[in-house]
């Protein structure tokens, strides 16, 4: 039997969806909600009940990152479907460039510059925005959250309850560049709640109105102020428009000395540390730090953290809320992002990759592994060596790093790993843990053991370890289990206080 070339195109506009999908490890009812579509959707689609449209494809193609295979694979079906396969080529208003359904605008470059001024921070978002719709624009919409304590969103909500932020404060001014010099814009407030504000910047002053046209280009600029009453040590961004260039810098006094790390989510991953270093940078008494991305997908949000080590400072963001407590060693490691005991999240067994399908994204989970781990040596020393897994992060894949004590050595990849072999040689060790950093305890390892694991193309491979590392290797499986290490521990030993414990620095004896 033979099907048309138009069946034929729809076919695979049908298989491309489904690949990206799976890929994404996405349920058909998972990707259609993503999308704003009935549950069963998707399931139609796929299955070639209902023909794609150009607003189910500019959706996939958003939420799914597919780097325009998708909106490809819809234009070949539709040039077909309307007959001008070898006629007028209808192109994209950006060439290459899917756009999602609403105002058409593309982001090509956004920097935002958020600098540390002597009663609080200054804020300013610089975007060069292109209108690649078919309607004029005459808005914008911004918006300003604040959040005193993120690490404690009920003692959040009471301060902003009795210190609304306020308009007036915000000190908030525009401006729009065509290329002919600087206008002030108006603008016009949304939503005003206490700790969130959205305001909608127009395309219009006292001498009249200059929309956005289809075709055009202009750079806008705002900037506000919030005071160090209000503002609690972190920055974030959010990609609600096709970006094609997003960069963050902070600027923060160098008397201070600020540590500054960072964060990042989207509809398709965990939160994990950045994917892309921050740079550090002196500039005579301030210090400059720079982080920016290419293409970031739609609704991912970056965010950046900082701590300044100066008693002048603001409190830490993990400090307890009575001035001069103690900031423990697990309030740390909350802050940074590991998950800490008592999260279901570390009970839970971790999911296996399939290889190789899946392996771009076991490398993503490996690199934000390995970018957390550079983030944790500015923390503490690990001169044991150190290992993480992926659950201790938030992700549930099968997936884990470790670190030898020897820095010279390559660390260990440990992908949808089980251990099939032990030696019957045992010994005890204090043994520490990320996600219960304020403790140590005695737990009983074998002095070897066989670990099966994949690698990336899938084969599967037998690595024996042994000592130190057959004791940070069995850990962090044990992590992908869903165990921690109180569960080997010998009835009745007690855990020790890290303040208590004088070994830290000391490697494991053999």
């Amino acid at each position: 039997m033979t099907t048309s070339p138009i069946e034929r195109a729809a076919d695979s506009f049908a298989a491309e969806l489904a690949r990206h999908r799976t890929g994404r490890g996405l349920s058909k009812k998972q990707l259609a909600t993503l999308m704003g579509f009935d549950p069963s959707y998707v399931s139609h689609v796929e299955g070639r009940r209902h023909r794609p449209t150009e607003d189910f494809a500019r959706r996939a193609e958003a939420v799914l990152e597919a780097s325009g295979a998708i909106w490809q694979r819809f234009r070949e079906y539709d040039e077909l479907r309307h007959g001008r396969a070898g006629g007028a080529h209808r192109d994209p208003p950006v060439p290459g460039q899917w756009l999602p359904p609403g105002t058409g605008l593309v982001v090509e470059r956004e920097v935002a510059t958020l600098t540390h001024i002597g009663d609080g921070y200054h804020c300013a978002i610089r975007r060069e925005l292109y209108n690649a719709g078919t309607e004029p624009v005459t808005r914008y919409l911004v918006r300003v959250a604040v959040d005193r304590y993120p690490n404690d969103p009920g003692r959040s909500n009471r301060h902003h309850r009795e210190h609304p932020l306020t308009f007036a404060e915000l000190q908030l001014t525009a401006y729009r560049d065509d290329g002919n010099g600087r206008e002030p814009m108006h603008w016009r407030a949304k939503h005003d709640r206490d700790a969130f504000k959205e305001i909608w910047l127009l395309f219009e002053n006292d001498e009249g109105r200059f929309p956005l046209y289809p075709g055009d280009r202009v750079t806008i600029e705002y900037a506000y102020r919030v005071g160090q009453d209000k503002w609690g040590p972190w920055f974030q961004r959010a990609v609600r428009l096709p970006t094609r260039h997003l960069a963050v810098r902070l600027d923060l006094p160098a008397d201070l000395d600020p540590k500054v790390w960072g964060a990042e989510t989207s509809l398709s991953a965990e939160e994990g540390p950045l994917r892309t270093p921050i740079q550090r940078a002196s500039d005579g008494d301030r210090v400059i730090f720079d982080w920016g991305t290419d293409d970031p997908p739609l609704n991912a949000r970056y965010r950046m953290q900082w701590r300044f080590r100066s008693p002048q400072a603001d409190a830490e963001p993990d400090s307890a809320p009575t001035g001069g407590a103690r900031v423990r060693a697990s309030d740390r490691m909350r802050a940074v992002g590991i998950v800490q005991r008592g999260d279901d999240l570390l009970r839970q067994p971790a999911r296996q990759f399939d290889l190789p399908a899946e392996e771009r994204h076991a490398r993503q989970v490996i690199d934000r592994l390995a970018a957390m781990l550079a983030r944790l040596d500015e923390l503490h020393p690990f001169s044991k060596g150190v290992g993480l897994a992926a659950p201790q992060l938030g992700i549930g894949w099968s997936a884990a790093l470790v670190r030898p004590a020897d820095r010279a050595a390559e660390p260990v990849v440990l992908l949808n790993s089980r251990v099939v072999d032990t030696a019957a040689e045992t010994d005890e060790q204090y043994e520490g843990c990320l996600s219960f950093f304020d403790h140590r305890g005695l737990v009983p390892r074998p002095l070897r053991i066989d670990v099966e694991h994949a690698l990336w193309d899938g084969s599967r491979v037998i690595t024996s370890f042994e000592y130190a590392m057959a004791r940070l290797v069995a850990h962090e499986i044990d992590h992908l289990d869903g165990r921690l290490y109180v569960d080997r521990m010998a009835p009745g030993v007690p855990l020790v206080p890290v303040e208590e414990y004088r070994e830290t620095g000391t490697p494991w004896r053999y």
